[in-house]
């Protein structure tokens, strides 16, 4: 099987990256694993011309289907993910929204092939787990327009930096021992 976990910050050192080198590494005893920055991927935003909703096909073209094509190989999908202003990343929002032509929302569209399993992981530099909740549901609901199944979540509140994150490292160490 193969598991794919997704920076969703354009921050490839940061506190992000380091939770993702720690799922990446435990996931990597039982999986195929890879490890992908969104900002290793260049796109443009939505134009909101709905042309996808017609063709199953976006007019812009990307690296937004290299990213797809990652997710379609994967069997496992594990979203790491930053608060800014209280939401996802805008990079990682600007590929959901360019992700409308694989979404289950219309007809035509294209399709993964099924039985995938998400698990999202949230960080936030404040003390409260609802906004790391209002984040998770943020993916969630992605996951849920690619019909990839949401199997578990982590919220990891007060982490800023990455050294923030040794102190959290058993917490994410047992979320990935039930992946």
């Amino acid at each position: 099987m193969k598991a794919l976990v997704i920076n969703c910050s354009p921050v490839r050192d940061g506190a992000t990256a380091r939770i993702v080198e720690i799922v990446t590494g435990n996931l990597s005893e039982r999986y195929e694993t890879k490890a992908v920055c969104i900002d290793d991927y260049h796109f443009s935003f939505c134009k909101g011309c709905r042309s996808c909703h017609t063709t199953a096909e976006c007019v812009m073209k990307d690296d937004v289907d290299k990213l797809m094509e990652e997710f379609a190989q994967a069997d496992i999908i594990v979203s790491v993910s930053p608060s800014y202003w209280a939401d996802i990343p805008g990079q990682f929002k600007a590929f959901i929204d360019r992700c409308t032509p694989w979404c289950n929302t219309h007809e035509p569209h294209k399709t993964i092939p099924a039985g995938k399993k998400g698990y999202a992981i949230v960080l936030r530099t404040g003390p409260h787990m609802k906004e790391c909740e209002r984040i998770i549901s943020s993916i969630e609901h992605f996951y849920g327009h690619l019909e990839i199944e949401c199997c578990d979540r982590l919220g990891l509140c007060s982490v800023e930096y990455r050294k923030d994150v040794e102190g959290r490292k058993d917490e994410i160490e047992t979320f990935c021992d039930k992946i």
